[in-house]
């Protein structure tokens, strides 16, 4: 049976229980213009829950430039509420009925938490891509960075270790363990790589290097042009490429300038299209990332048959195989490992390999499969204990 195939039976089943419409909140909307892999995974599963004949609504925070209310992909889209205002908006909302009757509620913690077993008594679940912990420090000052920690990793947590929880990371499944969940209570499934992605034209006739996100101190970026800067001792005519903007846009523009580093180009967000094309013509993408989820952009790129180096953290270890689609290494040696690949042919032939037949592996259906299972699981141990009473 198909992925897809599995979507619809179990959405024609969660309809035949009385289950049609779902709440999903998320502190941000993939038409924001912060918005990362995280706002990309959830509208790819929410696309195919609506398709599937699920009724979604999507509850997020104000984006500028958007309307308050939209639709994307025939899914419904509330965008009301400040970065921080949204969270209890959403709650007495949901609470009051203001946003219409939902049958089920899927919560997406991306640090602050909804705090949904408070207030919620619908079947729910939550997506958790990972605990933030030093992203914290990155973030706020001294005082709202420790807030922060703890809410996410003492305070919240109580309340969640009954809910059923999805995580892209082994790593943060293992780290939920830690923080108390019970092991039956959390699943990890990877996400997906579209088809689009794939290779096709020449590679850059001199070593290239590209990296792909958000410009946000998270992301260190920073930290990659002095590592590549270091790669140049040995690949003197290595170039880098970075697309993506943000906070950090000023700072990185400005090294440039005091370095010289004509070998930097600085692209901005750039079209789906010219995007797959710096995929395809990079010979090897990069992220020097303190923290992430998922590394979207890694996984991309493999589907392009580019190799990622990157730094070995918990996410980069479920969407890069050491050894076999790119290789992972600490910061401060992210630049020799960068050199070791762009110097051996053969290791990058090898590792291209490897990143292309992996990523075709990678599949969004299985990822909106992935989520819905323990919701559709808990609706039908539900409706069983009711009809038993």
């Amino acid at each position: 049976m198909s992925q897809s195939d599995r979507l619809s039976g179990m959405v024609t089943d969660m309809v035949d229980r009385g289950v049609r419409r779902v709440h999903v909140l998320a502190w941000r909307d993939l038409a924001d213009d912060e918005a990362g892999g995280s706002e990309n995974h959830a509208d790819e599963f929410m696309r195919r829950w609506q398709e599937a004949g699920l009724s979604v609504m999507h509850r997020t925070s104000h984006a500028v430039g958007r309307p308050r209310v939209d639709e994307r992909h025939g899914y419904d889209v509330v965008r009301r509420g400040g970065r921080m205002t949204v969270f209890p908006r959403v709650a007495i909302s949901e609470t009051l009925g203001r946003m219409g009757p939902y049958d089920a509620l899927v919560e997406i913690w991306n640090g602050v938490p909804w705090l949904s077993p408070l207030w919620c008594h619908r079947p729910r679940i939550l997506v958790l891509h990972h605990i933030h912990g030093p992203m914290w420090n990155q973030l706020f000052p001294r005082p709202i960075a420790a807030l922060g920690r703890m809410i996410e990793t003492r305070l919240a947590p109580p309340l969640y270790r009954r809910t059923p929880t999805v995580t892209t990371s082994i790593d943060t499944h293992h780290e939920l363990m830690r923080l108390g969940w019970k092991p039956e209570m959390v699943s990890t499934g990877p996400v997906g790589v579209d088809d689009f992605f794939s290779p096709g034209g020449d590679k850059t006739k001199h070593p290239s290097i590209l990296a792909v996100g958000r410009q946000a101190p998270v992301k260190r970026f920073l930290d990659l042009l002095e590592q590549v800067r270091r790669v140049r001792e040995r690949v003197p005519d290595a170039t880098l490429t970075l697309v993506g903007d943000g906070p950090e846009r000023g700072a990185i523009e400005a090294w440039v300038r005091d370095h010289d580093a004509t070998w930097v180009t600085l692209t901005g967000r750039v079209e789906r299209t010219v995007l797959r094309d710096h995929y395809r013509r990079s010979w090897i993408v990069v992220s020097a990332s303190l923290a992430e989820g998922w590394g979207l952009a890694l996984t991309e790129a493999a589907g392009c048959g580019t190799p990622a180096v990157a730094t070995d953290i918990s996410g980069h270890r479920c969407s890069v195989l050491h050894g076999r689609t790119g290789i992972l290494a600490p910061i401060d040696l992210l630049g020799e490992a960068m050199a070791d690949v762009l110097t051996n042919s053969e290791l990058r032939a090898r590792l291209s390999s490897g990143a292309e037949g992996r990523a075709r592996t990678l599949s969004w259906d299985a990822l909106a499969v992935g989520v819905l299972e323990p919701l559709h699981a808990q609706i039908v141990r539900r409706r069983r204990r009711e009809r038993g009473r």
